[in-house]
C-alpha cells in the first residue's frame, strides 16, 4: 500500500508547512534528510502551549507531539515532493517543555512515534531521544526534529 493510500485510510492530511524564519524545511546530505524543528502549529498558530506535568497532561502532550510530527511530514513532503521517497525514519529528536520533576518525556514523544509507525509501518520505527527542557519557542510544549533516509533515485 502506498503512503498516500495509507494516509487516506487513516484520514490523515499532511499540512503544508512554510518556514516563518530564516531556515529551510530540511537539508539533504547524500541519502539523509535532516528536518528542521517543528512545533504543534496549524497555519502559524500554536495549538497547544504550556509545560508538561504543570499545564498539560501526558495525553495532551502526545497529541501535541503527533501534530508536530505531522508538520515534520509536511516539511519532508516540501523538500522531497512526495512522502513516497521516504526509505525510513532514522531518528526523531523530541524536546518536551517540562515542569520541575517531570520525567515522562518518552511517553509524550510516543505521540510522534506512534504516528510515524502508523504511516510508514516498519520503516517508521526509529531511534529516538526524548529530552526535557524549561522553554521552547512561543510556549510550545514540544518540538521535534527528524532524520530521514531517502530512497535512492532509480
Amino acid at each position: 500500500m502506498s503512503i498516500a493510500e495509507t494516509l487516506k485510510r487513516l484520514q490523515i492530511q499532511i499540512p503544508a508547512v512554510e518556514p516563518r524564519f530564516q531556515f529551510v524545511p530540511g537539508v539533504q546530505v547524500g541519502e539523509l534528510l535532516f528536518i528542521s524543528g517543528q512545533t504543534p502549529e496549524i497555519n502559524g498558530i500554536m495549538q497547544y502551549s504550556g509545560r508538561l506535568g504543570e499545564d498539560l497532561d501526558i495525553e495532551t502532550g502526545k497529541q501535541a507531539a503527533r501534530l508536530a510530527a505531522l508538520n515534520c511530514l509536511g516539511e519532508i513532503e516540501a523538500v522531497l515532493g512526495s512522502l513516497e521517497r521516504v526509505q525510513r525514519i532514522v531518528r526523531v529528536i523530541g524536546y518536551v517543555r517540562s515542569a520541575d520533576n517531570f520525567g515522562e518525556q518518552p511517553l509524550v514523544i510516543n505521540g510522534a512515534s506512534e504516528l510515524l509507525i502508523e504511516v510508514f509501518g516498519e520503516a517508521g520505527r526509529h531511534a529516538r531521544a526524548a529530552l526535557g527542557t524549561s522553554e521552547l519557542p512561543f510556549g510550545a510544549p514540544v518540538e521535534l526534529e527528524m532524520i530521514v533516509q531517502v530512497k535512492s533515485a532509480e
